[in-house]
C-alpha cells in the first residue's frame, strides 16, 4: 500500500484561485489541514474566498501575467505565511471562437495567462523548491491536452503545451525530491463551460471532483491525473486507433462541435466579457 503524504500544516499556493476549481481545491486542502494561500486577479474575491475557506486561509492579489509580480507575490507568501510546499497553477481562461475569427488580442491573452504564466510559475516553484528537495508543482491542463476541439485552437494549444510543460519537467525533477501532477479534467461545469453541451464522449464533472483528485494525486505523488479517471483509459485505447476512427466517434457523438456550438452562445456572453478583462492588453 502506497504511503499517503500528510497536508497537515503544508503552505499551498492555488492561483486563480476565487472560483471555480481553485476555490473548491482550496476549501478540499484546508479540510485535510493545509494553510491554503489564494492568489486572484481579483482581489476582493481572493479575500472573501479565503475567508469562505476558514481563518487560517489567505487571499491575495495576483495577476499571473506579471512575472515580476507573480514572483513577489510568492515571496510574500514565504515571508509572511511560510515555505511554499505546493503551488497548483490553476488560473486559466477558455475564450471560445472560431480561429478566424479571433482577435490577435484573444490569443495573446490566452497564451500568456494559460501557457506563460504557467511556465514562470513553474520554474519560480523549482528554483525555491529544489534546494530544499522537497515540494510539489500541479498544472492544471485539460482533457483539451490531449484532443484539438474546433472553436478552441488556441486554447487547445494552451493545454497541450501545459501538458508538454509537465511531462519535461518530469523529467527534469527526477531524483530532485519535487514531484509535478499534470491534471486533465474532462468539461467542468463552471463559467468557463458556460453553454457547453453534454454528449456521450465528454461526460461533464463538477469542481468538487477535480478538487479530490487533486488532493488525492498531492498524498500519493501521482502525475497523470485525469478527471474522471477512466479517461485515461480513453485515451490510451484511441490513440491505438487509426486517426480516421477517433474522429468518426467525436463526430458521432457530436463532441467535435462542443466549442463551436456554444461560441455564441447568450450563456456565455458574461463569462467571455470577463475573460477579455481577464488580463492587461500588451502593448
Amino acid at each position: 500500500m502506497t504511503m499517503r503524504v500528510s497536508l497537515q500544516g503544508k503552505v499551498v499556493v492555488v492561483t486563480g484561485g476565487a472560483r471555480g476549481i481553485g476555490l473548491s481545491t482550496a476549501h478540499a486542502l484546508a479540510a485535510r489541514g493545509a494553510r491554503v494561500v489564494i492568489g486572484d486577479l481579483d482581489a476582493d474575491a481572493a479575500r472573501r474566498a479565503a475567508k469562505d475557506v476558514g481563518s487560517d486561509a489567505l487571499g491575495m492579489s495576483l495577476d499571473v501575467t506579471d512575472h515580476a509580480g507573480f514572483t513577489g507575490f510568492l515571496d510574500t507568501v514565504e515571508r509572511e505565511v511560510g515555505t511554499i510546499d505546493v503551488l497548483i497553477n490553476n488560473a486559466g481562461i477558455m475564450p471560445v471562437a472560431l480561429l478566424h475569427n479571433e482577435s490577435d488580442e484573444t490569443t495573446y491573452r490566452i497564451l500568456d495567462i494559460n501557457v506563460a504564466a504557467v511556465i514562470h510559475g513553474t520554474r519560480d516553484a523549482m528554483r525555491r523548491m529544489m534546494p530544499r528537495r522537497t515540494g510539489h508543482i500541479v498544472n492544471i491542463a485539460s482533457v483539451a491536452g490531449k484532443v484539438g476541439v474546433a472553436a478552441g485552437a488556441t486554447y487547445c494549444a494552451s493545454k497541450f503545451a501545459v501538458v508538454g510543460l509537465c511531462e519535461a519537467v518530469r523529467q527534469e525533477l527526477r531524483g530532485s525530491g519535487v514531484e509535478i501532477s499534470c491534471v486533465m479534467p474532462t468539461i467542468v461545469r463552471t463559467e468557463l463551460s458556460a453553454g457547453f453541451a453534454q454528449t456521450r464522449l465528454s461526460s461533464q464533472v463538477e469542481p468538487y471532483d477535480v478538487a479530490a483528485a487533486i488532493v488525492d494525486a498531492l498524498e500519493t505523488k501521482r502525475f497523470e491525473v485525469w478527471v474522471p479517471r477512466h479517461l485515461g483509459v480513453v485515451d490510451r485505447v484511441t490513440r491505438a486507433l487509426p486517426r480516421r476512427v477517433g474522429e468518426w466517434m467525436l463526430r458521432a457523438s457530436r463532441s467535435d462541435r462542443l466549442m463551436s456550438d456554444a461560441a455564441d452562445s447568450p450563456a456565455r456572453a458574461e463569462y467571455e466579457r470577463r475573460a477579455a478583462a481577464s488580463a492587461p492588453p500588451r502593448r
